[in-house]
C-alpha cells in the first residue's frame, strides 16, 4: 500500500522555518574573517537537513538549490574559502531565497525559479572565482630528494541501523541515505529480516528491517552521521571505526554500492556487531513535545470560557438560597472556581509562545537598514524568554517593526555625527520584554538624538494639528507622533515620510487591549513602552452600571474609582466638567451621554467616578455605581455584529445577559474629538 507523504508536508515545513531561523542567527553571528567552525557548521547541518526532507518530499527544486548552497558551505567549512562581506550578504540572500521557495511550495504556488537561477549562478561563480584565484602559477616540480606526501590510509567504519516502527510512515527513504553514504566510500549493507512477520501479520508503513553498513572511507565521522542527522530521531544508531585499511585508494572521489544476497536472518558477524553500550543517537529528541493544531487550542479555550459563564451563572443562583445544603454547594463552587482558574491558566500556557520568535526578525532587519541608511546600530536584546500569547505575538510583530525602523531612521544618528556629539559611533538599540503584574512590557529605546519637540510641535501646527496659540507640555508634544499624517522626515522615501507609521502602531496596540507611552530626551536617545494584557480570551473586569445597563470596565485601564465631594468639580469653559485628582486636573466624561442612556443619578456626588487611562490620557468616568468584579469571557463583536464607537467586545454574564466591554482608549480619542469640534 503506497504511503501518501503529503500528510508529512505541514510538519516539514513547519520544521523548515524554524530550521531557517536558527540558520539566519547563526549568519548574523558569524564574523568576517574569522569565522566560528561550530557556526558554519551548524549552518551546514540546517542546509543538509533541509535537502534531505525536500529530496525525500518530492521538492527537487528546493533540494538541487540546497545542493548548491551545501557546496559552498563546504568551502568555507573546509577553509578553502574565507568569510567575506560579500559572501555574507550572499548566504543572506540564499536563505532568503530558500525560504521564499519553502513558503511557494507550501502554498502550492509556482516557484520563482527566475530568482533561484540567478542566486544559484551567483554561488557557482564565487566557487570559480575562487577556484581561479587558488590555481594560480604552477607549483614548483618536487626534487628527487624531496620524501613523499603521505596520505592517511581509509578507515573500515561499522554502522548500525535500527530504525523505529514508524521509520517509513514518516517518509524516510533508506535506499537514499545508503547512495548519499556510498559517495564517501566503498560501502556494503547487509539487511536483516529477524523481525519479519508472516504476510498474514503484516502491517503496511510499518518497519521491520534493521541494517549493518560497512563504509570503508576516509571521511570522518561527523561526516557520516550528518547523513542520519535528519532521521536520528526515527531510528537508534551506532558508528563504530575499524582498522585504516592498507592498500586501499586513500581518495574515493565515487564510492560504491553493493548489497550482498545473505539469507533472511543471517547473523552479523561478531566483529560488526555494535557495543552493546553504545547510546541511540537522538532517539528521543523531541518526546516532549507534540505538535498540535492550533485551531484546537482555540476550541478548548473556547470549552473554557463557556465554564466559567456557567460557574457564573451557577454563582448568581446559589446566591438566593438558605440552609445547609447552600453553604455546601457554595463550598463547592468556590472549590470549582480554584479549579477552574488552575485549569484556564494550564490552558492559557498553551497558547504561551516566548516572544523570541518576533524578537528573531530584527537582528537581520537592523542589519540590513542600517547598512542602506550608512549606520552603525548594534541591537541588544533582552528578556526573549518572556511568553506571550499567540494571538498577541503574531499581532505585536508590525508595531514593533515600525519602531524600531523609526529608532534607527530618525533616532540613530550618522558615525560623523555621534563623534561631534561625543557619543560612541555605534548606536545602540534595546529590545526588552517583561512581565509587570498581569501584563507584558515591551521597551524599544535607543541611545540617539531624541526626539525634536520644536520641530515636531512646528510640524503639527503647519498641517494644522494644532492650533497657532496653542501651548503643549512636552508629553503632550511627544504624544503628537501618534497623530496621523505627522511626519518630520525632509524627504519621503520607503522608509519613512509618510506620518502613518506611528498612528498605526498605536491603533495596532490599542486594538490588542494595550498602551504606549514613550519617554525622550534631547541628545540621549527615545524610550518607548508598550504594555499588552497577557491574553485576549478571558480578562478581568469591573461590572459597572449606567441607567439600566452593565458594562464591563477592564481592570488593565483603570486606576482607581472614588466619590466626588459636593462642589470637588469644577465647571470651566464651555461647561466642560474637571476634578482634581494627584496633583493634576482630570475631565470627566458622563457615560450615558456617550451612549444616549438615562442615568439613575446625574449630581457628581451622588454616583461614583472611575480614573481610567488611555491613548495617553486619563480621564474621570461618571456611572452609576459598581456592581462588582469578576472574570469575563470576551465576545468579538466585529465577527457577529459589527464595530461600535466606544465599545471592544461583549460577554456574557451570569444571568445569560450580554453586557459590553468598553474600549476606554477609544472613548477618550472620542471624547478629545467632540472637545475639539
Amino acid at each position: 500500500m503506497a504511503i501518501d507523504l503529503r500528510q508529512f508536508h505541514g510538519a516539514f515545513f513547519d520544521e523548515s522555518f524554524e530550521a531557517l531561523d536558527s540558520m539566519e542567527a547563526a549568519l548574523l553571528r558569524l564574523d568576517v574573517g574569522r569565522p566560528d567552525p561550530e557556526l558554519i557548521n551548524t549552518i551546514f547541518r540546517v542546509a543538509h537537513s533541509i535537502k534531505g526532507g525536500a529530496a525525500t518530499f518530492g521538492f527537487a527544486e528546493i533540494a538541487s538549490f540546497t545542493h548548491s548552497l551545501e557546496t559552498l558551505l563546504d568551502e568555507l567549512r573546509s577553509g578553502r574559502m574565507a568569510v567575506t562581506p560579500g559572501i555574507s550578504n550572499l548566504l543572506l540572500k540564499t536563505l532568503d531565497v530558500m525560504r521564499a521557495m519553502l513558503g511557494a511550495a507550501r502554498a502550492e504556488q509556482p516557484i520563482d525559479m527566475q530568482c533561484v537561477a540567478d542566486v544559484q549562478l551567483d554561488i557557482e561563480l564565487t566557487i570559480v572565482q575562487r577556484d581561479a584565484a587558488v590555481t594560480g602559477p604552477p607549483p614548483p616540480p618536487v626534487t628527487a630528494t624531496a620524501p613523499p606526501e603521505e596520505v592517511a590510509a581509509p578507515t573500515e567504519w561499522r554502522v548500525t541501523l535500527e530504525p523505529g516502527a514508524e521509520f517509513f510512515a514518516r517518509g524516510t527513504d533508506p535506499v537514499r541515505i545508503f547512495r548519499e553514504l556510498s559517495v564517501l566510500g566503498d560501502l556494503r549493507v547487509t539487511a536483516h529480516l529477524d523481525d519479519l512477520p508472516s504476510c498474514r501479520d503484516l502491517q503496511p508503513g510499518r518497519c521491520y528491517l534493521r541494517w549493518t553498513l560497512v563504509l570503508v572511507s576516509n571521511a570522518p565521522e561527523s561526516a557520516i552521521r550528518e547523513i542520519f542527522e535528519w532521521v536520528n530521531m526515527d531510528c537508534e544508531l551506532t558508528v563504530i571505526r575499524g582498522k585504516p585499511v592498507p592498500g586501499a585508494d586513500p581518495v574515493a572521489a565515487t564510492g560504491t554500492l553493493s548489497v550482498p544476497s545473505t539469507a533472511a536472518g543471517d547473523p552479523v558477524p561478531a566483529e560488526a556487531a555494535p557495543a552493546a553500550s553504545a547510546a541511540p543517537a537522538g532517539n528521543a529528541a523531541d518526546a516532549g513535545s507534540i505538535r498540535v493544531g492550533v485551531e484546537k487550542i482555540d476550541e478548548l479555550i473556547n470549552t473554557v470560557g463557556e465554564l466559567v459563564i456557567t460557574h457564573a451563572m451557577l454563582s448568581q443562583m446559589v446566591g438566593g438560597l438558605n440552609g445547609p445544603a447552600a453553604e455546601r454547594l457554595r463550598a463547592g463552587l468556590q472549590q470549582l472556581e480554584r479549579t477552574m482558574r488552575q485549569l484556564q491558566e494550564s490552558v492559557m500556557r498553551v497558547r504561551m509562545l516566548p516572544i523570541s520568535a518576533v524578537f528573531s526578525r530584527f537582528p537581520r532587519m537592523v542589519r540590513d537598514l542600517a547598512q542602506r541608511l550608512e549606520k552603525q546600530v548594534e541591537l541588544k536584546v533582552a528578556g526573549e524568554t518572556t511568553e506571550l500569547d499567540k494571538t498577541l505575538l503574531e499581532k505585536i510583530g508590525d508595531p514593533l517593526m515600525h519602531l524600531v525602523r523609526n529608532s534607527i531612521d530618525h533616532g540613530i544618528e550618522s558615525a560623523a555625527a555621534r563623534a561631534a556629539a561625543g557619543k560612541p559611533p555605534v548606536g545602540t538599540i534595546q529590545l526588552n520584554a517583561s512581565h509587570r503584574g498581569g501584563n507584558i512590557a515591551i521597551e524599544v529605546a535607543d541611545d540617539g538624538a531624541g526626539l525634536d519637540c520644536p520641530r515636531i510641535l512646528a510640524k503639527a501646527r503647519s498641517a494644522g494639528l494644532v492650533g497657532p496659540t496653542q501651548d503643549l507640555t512636552r508629553e503632550e508634544i511627544e504624544q503628537l507622533i501618534f497623530l496621523p499624517g505627522l511626519s518630520t522626515a525632509e524627504v519621503t522615501t520607503d522608509v519613512s515620510g509618510r506620518g502613518v507609521g506611528m498612528d498605526v502602531v498605536r491603533r495596532n496596540v490599542t486594538a490588542l487591549g494595550g498602551k504606549i507611552e514613550v519617554h525622550s530626551s534631547p541628545g540621549q536617545g527615545s524610550r518607548f513602552l508598550i504594555s499588552l494584557p497577557l491574553t485576549l480570551a478571558i480578562v478581568d473586569g469591573l461590572c459597572v452600571s449606567v441607567g439600566d445597563q452593565t458594562y464591563i470596565l477592564p481592570l488593565t485601564s483603570t486606576i482607581e474609582s472614588l466619590r466626588l465631594a459636593p462642589g470637588q468639580a469644577t465647571t470651566i469653559a464651555e461647561g466642560r466638567e474637571v476634578f482634581r485628582f494627584r496633583d493634576e486636573y482630570l475631565p470627566i466624561v458622563r457615560l450615558y451621554e456617550n451612549f444616549g442612556l438615562i442615568p439613575r443619578v446625574r449630581a457628581l456626588h451622588e454616583g461614583l467616578v472611575v480614573v481610567v487611562e488611555g491613548a495617553g490620557r486619563r480621564v474621570g468616568l461618571f456611572i452609576d455605581g459598581l456592581l462588582g468584579q469578576q472574570q469575563v469571557v470576551i465576545k468579538s463583536l466585529e465577527t457577529n455584529y459589527g464595530r461600535i464607537c466606544g465599545i471592544s467586545a461583549a460577554t456574557i454574564l451570569g444571568d445569560g445577559s450580554v453586557a459590553l466591554i468598553l474600549d476606554v482608549p477609544d472613548l477618550i480619542r472620542s471624547d478629545s474629538h467632540r472637545q475639539a469640534a
